[in-house]
Order: C-alpha cells, then structure tokens, then sequence
C-alpha cells in the first residue's frame, strides 16, 4: 500500500507565519500514517522538487521522448499509489494554487477509483476550512474521491514544530485521535478499491484515455 502526501505550499514568507508553514503539517501527516499503518509507505511530494515552469504544460501533452524526467517519475508514483493526503493552505476561499497547479500537471486517470484527504491549515484560527469546500470538487473532479472525515489546523505554528512533531507534548492524544479519525476512513477506503482494483478491474467505460470518453451522447 502507497499513499502520497502533496504539500500544497510554495511559499517563503514570513510574517505572518514560520516560512512554508505547510511543510510541518505535511509532514505530520506524513508521520502520523507511518506510525499508524505499518504496511503503507508514505511519500511527500513537495512542489518545489518539480520543474514545471511558468507555462503551463501538463505531463499527458508532452512527446514521450521529450516528457520531463521530474514529471514523468511524479506520473509514475502517482499511478502506482492507492491514497492521496492533500495539504493546503486557504487562498480567497479556495485551494491553493501551488496544489492546483502541481495537479492539474496528470491526467484523472492517474488518480481515478482511489481515495483522498484533505488538510488544510492557517495560521490564523479557521485552519483553512473554507478551501476545503473548494477541494472536495477538485478532486472528486479528478477521480480520487475525498473521504468525509478533514483535517482542519488553526495556528499551525503553533501545533506543530518544524519537524512535524506535535510541539504541546501535552496534547498529542487529542491530535493524534482527530487526525487518525481522517487517516483510519482514508485506509479503509485504499483498502477497498485496492482490493476490487484486483478483483474485477476498472470499469469498461472508466475515463482512461480520451476526454471525449465523458462526452454525452450525440443528438
């Protein structure tokens, strides 16, 4: 079993906030699943370590000979993976662009008949909560259907420390149950559509190749 955690943050900034404040909860994220699923591996994805460039063009559009190997690699652990944890910060209500960005980059099929979560965080005292509204469409749009159960961190700074650990060693329990709430319905669900991934394959008209596949019938 595989998950990827995607930090949805370029930023480096400060005030208000520790520069890449996203990065702590990626990362706590990311600690946070190891401990509790032994069987899953669990990878940050930074968008940062992506060359993508200041004109868009997605992995799905380039030549095979001449894909980008950074991108190309990302497609691959992409596919490969049955989980996805979504950080992101909140920008005008919605996600953050960075996160957009790095995703709209793969094709839905990629992504498509596995599960998602979603954290969002602020440095303030909504934790990001209304972006999360905004995600559920994104992703549920790209195929990897966010689970009920989300993460929101108000005060990131706060929580967690630099390496992700919980800084208030004093209130570990509380966040390791709100968090594992989110986590333990993600890996049921990886679970699930893993085993009937194996079982009985994707459907004979899941959208895996043309976008004409979702267009509806001609009049």
């Amino acid at each position: 079993m595989k998950c990827l955690v995607f930090l949805g943050s370029v930023r480096d900034s400060t005030p208000p906030a520790p520069a890449r404040l996203g990065l702590r909860v990626a990362l706590a994220c990311q600690q946070q699943l190891q401990l509790t699923f032994a069987d899953l591996e669990v990878e940050l994805i930074d968008p940062l370590d992506f060359a993508t460039g200041p004109i868009f063009k997605p992995h799905f559009a380039w030549s095979r000979r001449h894909v980008p190997a950074d991108l190309d690699a990302l497609a691959q652990k992409i596919a490969a993976a049955d989980a996805y944890v979504m950080v992101s910060p909140e920008y005008n209500h919605s996600m953050s662009p960075a996160l957009a960005d790095l995703l709209n980059h793969f094709g839905s099929s990629l992504f498509s008949f596995k599960p998602s979560a979603i954290v969002t965080y602020s440095a303030g005292q909504w934790g990001g909560a209304r972006a999360a509204v905004n995600m559920r469409t994104f992703l549920a749009e790209l195929g990897c259907l966010p689970v009920s159960a989300m993460i929101h961190v108000p005060a990131a700074q706060t929580v967690f420390a630099e390496d992700g650990s919980i800084a208030d060693a004093s209130q570990s329990g509380q966040w390791q149950g709100y968090m594992g709430r989110t986590f333990e319905q993600l890996y049921w669900w990886a679970q699930a559509c893993s085993n009937q991934r194996q079982v009985a394959g994707l459907p004979g008209k899941a959208f895996q190749r043309d976008p004409s596949q979702r267009n509806a019938p001609a009049n």
